[in-house]
This record gives structure tokens, sequence and C-alpha cells, in this order.
């Protein structure tokens, strides 16, 4: 009997493993692999144990908490989550924007990131709903910000709302930027809010090349609102953590896959 499947030990898994799921909702088994320092065989056999208890429902290559397909982390809860992955996610989508650009950067912590990388941008407009993007920029003295209006969604620092989405419905740039909860192949991004979700959408019809910028954890996790189709997702830049299998079939969706860092 290894270490890992001591009782003791793995009473200690199975708590450090719902304890995730409760603080991220849904999260695919590579992450928890990797945040456990245990086998993938491991974790597989925590989950089924898990299952069978109902404190847990296993999705498509991962796990969610129960009823975590619906629980919305904090801006706070995100910000403490992969953070170098997110910079170096961040440092490789900036190449795409360029000066004199427009872009759309919707709420998230890897795209508050971006925005603080394009802050020198010359000539640069960036149309964002969340606030914490504008606060990266407000003492840029090269772009130009315009904020969307409507209802703050206080958990995570954005505006969402009917305002908000007619501003969205007259803007036409190149590239819109856009975290999320989950991102899987077969249902593409996806948020646990619906409005949330709403304005997701459209921020993507805004763009002729939506960009997901998603750490390992979100790849292969799903969350109950679809935002964005793969098949409309231009271009994903995450890291080099992430789930291979479920990146192989989101190139074959036709998203161009970026990993960022080592």
């Amino acid at each position: 009997m290894t270490d890992e499947t001591q009782p003791r030990f793995a009473a200690e898994r199975h708590e450090r493993l719902l304890r995730l799921l409760r603080e991220r909702g849904a999260m695919p088994l590579q992450a928890l692999a990797l945040e456990l320092a245990a086998s993938e065989a491991t974790v597989r056999r925590d989950l089924r144990t898990l299952e069978a208890r109902g404190l847990l429902a296993r999705s498509r290559g991962g796990a969610v908490p129960v009823a975590g397909l619906a629980h919305e982390p904090t801006q706070r809860d995100k910000a403490a989550v992969a953070v170098a992955e997110k910079a170096a996610i961040a440092e490789a989508a900036a190449a795409l924007v360029g000066p004199d650009d427009a872009i759309v950067i919707g709420p998230g912590t890897t795209t508050r990131q971006l925005a603080v990388r394009l802050a020198a941008v010359p000539g640069l407009t960036v149309i964002t709903t969340s606030l914490a993007v504008a606060e990266a920029l407000a003492d840029s003295r090269t772009a130009q910000v315009v904020l969307t209006g409507g209802a703050l969604r206080g958990p995570i620092r954005a505006l969402v709302g009917a305002e908000a989405e007619r501003l969205l419905g007259t803007v036409r740039v190149r590239h819109a930027f856009l975290s999320g909860n989950g991102l899987t192949a077969g249902r593409g991004l996806s948020t646990p809010h619906l409005a949330v979700a709403s304005v997701d959408r459209a921020i993507a019809a805004a763009a002729e090349h939506p960009v997901v910028l998603a750490d390992h954890t979100k790849i292969g996790a799903d969350a109950l609102f679809q935002t964005v189709p793969a098949g409309r997702i231009a271009h994903l830049f995450t890291d080099a953590a992430a789930d291979a299998a479920e990146l192989a079939a989101l190139g074959e969706a036709g998203v161009t896959v970026h990993r960022a860092g080592p």
C-alpha cells in the first residue's frame, strides 16, 4: 500500500480536493492532480469515491462540486489561482495588439493582466465591461478607455445588463479578449451567471476574432451557461499545464491554440 492510498493520506487528499472544488468550481482532472501532487489515476479513484458519497459530480475529464456548475468564484478567489501562468498568458496575448488598435476586453484576472501590459500601446482604444481592466489603464497616457455602463456584478467587478449589451452592439473590432470559468471543445466557453453570459456573447459578437485567455484550471472545466462556442473562438492563450487532449480537440474545432510559458 503506497502513501497515496493509505486511509490517512486519502482522507487529507479528499478534504483538500473538495475544498478546491468549492473555491474554484469545476476543475479538470489534470489540474486537480497537479494541485494535489498526486497521480491522475489516484485522483480518478478519489473522484469515484467522493461521487458515490454525493459530495461531487464527475464531469467530462474532471469534476464539479454539488451544484458546482452554478458556482461563481469572486475576483479575489481567482486572483490567487495560477498567478504565474496568467502573467505568461497575458504577455503572449498582448502581441495581438498594436498601435492605434481598438479592442474589447471582458472581465477576469487574466484579462486585467493583459490590460496592464497594454498601458503603453500608443493610440489604443479599449472598450470594457470590467472595472479592474479600466483601473489598470487609468494612468495610461496613450490609451483611451470606454466603460460600457450597466449594472455592477460585484463578485467579478464587471458591468452587465441591457445597457452594456446595447453599447457593445454598436462596436466592431478585430479582437475581443474574454476569460470565463470553463472551456471545452464540446461547449466552448462557459460561465455560471446568466447576465455575465449574455454580456460575454455580446463581447464576442463585437469582434472579428474572439480571443480567449484561460489558464489550465479552466481547460476541460464546464459551467452552467455557454457563452462562445468553440467554433467561434479564433485564438486560445493558455499555459503549458493545460490538458493536451482537450487542446487538441479545440484545435480540431478551428481554434488556434497558443501555449504560454515553459
